[in-house]
């Protein structure tokens, strides 16, 4: 079974976020060793534009139209993401909060494979989600306290975003793990990552556990 790790900052040994999302990892595959961890690196991959072609493409295949013979070898660079996306059982993303938002190279990714006939269809006009059945996991980090009832929730993008794209294509099961704040000096910000560690290595125990990864 498949562990997809897209990381989407560019701070690599220095992310607040890795330093959370790498410990869950480590206790996930040690209490499952069958589980094969592959990573993307998005700020390392050269991520297909949505250029014009592309764009025309997409708009073909919500008509129902085959992929032109001319573009399919570009559209085949952005199958080739989507397919490992879909391949994995459990997707965890590490993404770090940019102005109350995702990186750019997040959504450039999500773009990418959000595609009809892919990740999601039409039913009579309906959108349906094609990726039941797999599970998500979200470490964030961000400079303030974004949590509920706090004076910056409603600022919070991040969240919102994610739940509602991978909602549209039918990922339910959620958890998100928030590292904040850790830009409220360097007490805080190693009180918040003390946090996020516990509370991974605790969601890593139970998911090990759990149905999600049987069989």
């Amino acid at each position: 079974m498949k562990v997809l790790h897209v990381i989407a900052t560019p701070r690599a040994a220095e992310s607040t976020t890795l330093s959370v999302s790498r410990p869950f990892l480590e206790h996930l595959t040690a209490a499952r060793p069958d589980l094969h961890v592959e990573t993307l690196d998005l700020f390392a991959t050269d991520v297909p534009a949505l250029d014009a072609q592309h764009i025309d493409t997409k708009y073909g295949l919500l008509r129902g139209e085959p992929v032109a013979l001319d573009r399919a070898e570009s559209w085949g660079r952005i199958e080739d993401l989507i397919a490992q996306f879909l391949s994995a059982q459990i997707c965890v993303i590490s993404s770090p909060m940019w102005n109350f938002h995702v990186p750019y190279a997040l959504k450039y990714y999500i773009d990418a494979i959000v595609q009809p006939g892919y990740l999601f269809a039409y039913e009579n006009g309906i959108p349906v989600g094609l990726c039941q059945g797999k599970k998500m996991v979200c470490v964030t980090s961000r400079g303030s306290d974004y949590s509920a009832g706090g004076p910056m929730h409603s600022y919070d993008l991040q969240e919102t975003n994610l739940r509602t794209i991978f909602g549209f294509v039918g990922i339910s099961d959620m958890d998100f793990i928030h590292v904040q704040p850790a830009d409220m000096g360097p007490d805080r910000r190693d009180a918040s990552v003390d946090v996020g560690i516990e509370t991974a290595r605790r969601l890593a125990t139970s998911l090990a556990g759990s149905t999600v990864l049987a069989g």
